[in-house]
């Protein structure tokens, strides 16, 4: 009988993996569990790995001689995957298995997958909601309303917002959240226009959106979104050199990953009105401190990183680990393995 440790949190429940693994595979399997505290305590650094949850320690005691763990949060770190003798997989529920030492879970002969696009439809609505809110005014009026004031100044022409119908939409990064955004914002009559290094004019054609470089797309673009991955190439992506790029009154959206953005500048392109408003989900410092210049700023949108929050991205990023151990099981190679050189350690897999 296989062991497994559904390695849970307060978002993805241990319970939901299990379920999810019941119904994906028809052979036996032992279960432990383990509840980790995020998010109800904010993730971050565990050992040498980034955005985990919980302690190296309570992991190891809830890992005993599992073979298989599904999980989010649990941190994989170097010490972890070394004192681990009898794991073989780590299915990771996240867009990246950022709370894996890859290199180590390969040293030792774990493989390790992932779940790309488990909230996809949660992010991408989210930003179009950022969107709209930002564009319109929504959460500053009502909550001038709830205070007393009646804002019928609003309704002047200089105060008036903007309309996504007819206006130029960019889109950095073109991803699978990416792709929603823009079939929603074509919905609403915009025109879109996408940076992203790694797609090409064929992949997009017939998609209805342009392909563009980045500083192009910051000059044509009344609204800017960000949906790409966070890598050391791609950190302040956008930054005090090529947001001057952007029109008088341009709103941006970031709710992808806050190192994307240099957050410095934005108070300054604020209060010019260089940036008409700014509405974000994720920050430089996570939770961003009390006296964030930001939150002085006028026309500034935050959310506390909700972007994938929904209970169907809980359900989808759980099935899609429980896919990839019941393929695991049967001998078959996992479709989002992370460190495939591991793979060379598990001759009977077939591809």
């Amino acid at each position: 009988m296989t062991s497994v440790l559904a390695a849970g949190d307060h978002f993805v429940h241990p319970e939901v993996f299990v379920d999810a693994l019941r119904r994906a595979t028809t052979r036996e399997l032992r279960f432990d569990t383990l509840k980790l505290p995020w998010p109800v305590e904010p993730f971050g650094p565990v050992g040498n790995v980034q955005e985990a949850s919980g302690t190296e320690q309570r992991l190891l005691d809830a890992l005993g001689d599992n073979e298989i763990v599904a999980t989010q949060m649990a941190p994989f770190t170097g010490d972890v995957l070394s004192a681990a003798e009898n794991l073989k997989f780590v299915g990771v529920c996240r867009g990246g298995p950022v709370n894996v030492d890859l290199q180590a879970a390969t040293d030792n002969g774990v493989i390790v997958s992932y779940a790309p696009g488990r909230n996809a439809a949660a992010a991408a609505e989210f930003a179009v909601g950022l969107m709209l809110a930002a564009l319109r005014r929504i959460p500053g009026s009502d909550a001038e309303l709830k205070d007393g004031n009646w804002r019928g100044d609003y309704y002047a022409y200089e105060n008036g917002g903007i309309e996504l119908e007819g206006s130029t939409a960019g889109l950095v990064g073109y991803g699978a959240i990416g792709r929603i955004v823009a079939r929603v914002l074509r919905a609403f009559g915009a025109n879109v226009l996408v940076a992203d290094p790694f797609v090409n004019s064929a992949e997009v054609a017939g998609e209805g959106v342009e392909l563009v470089e980045l500083e192009e797309l910051l000059r044509r673009s009344s609204v800017v979104s960000l949906h790409a991955r966070l890598t050391p190439e791609t950190r302040n992506l956008l930054n005090a050199d090529n947001l001057k790029l952007l029109p008088e009154g341009a709103v941006l959206v970031n709710s992808a990953r806050g190192g994307l953005l240099d957050y410095a500048p934005l108070p300054d392109l604020l209060r010019t009105g260089k940036l008409g408003a700014l509405a974000v989900d994720v920050y430089d410092i996570e939770p961003p401190p009390r006296d964030w210049p930001l939150f002085d700023a006028p026309n500034v949108i935050t959310t506390p990183h909700l972007a994938g929050a929904t209970r169907q991205t809980a359900h989808r990023a759980a099935e899609i680990v429980a896919g990839e151990v019941a393929r695991f099981l049967d001998g078959q190679r996992p479709r989002f393995v992370a460190n495939p050189d591991v793979l060379a350690k598990f001759g009977d897999l077939r591809p």
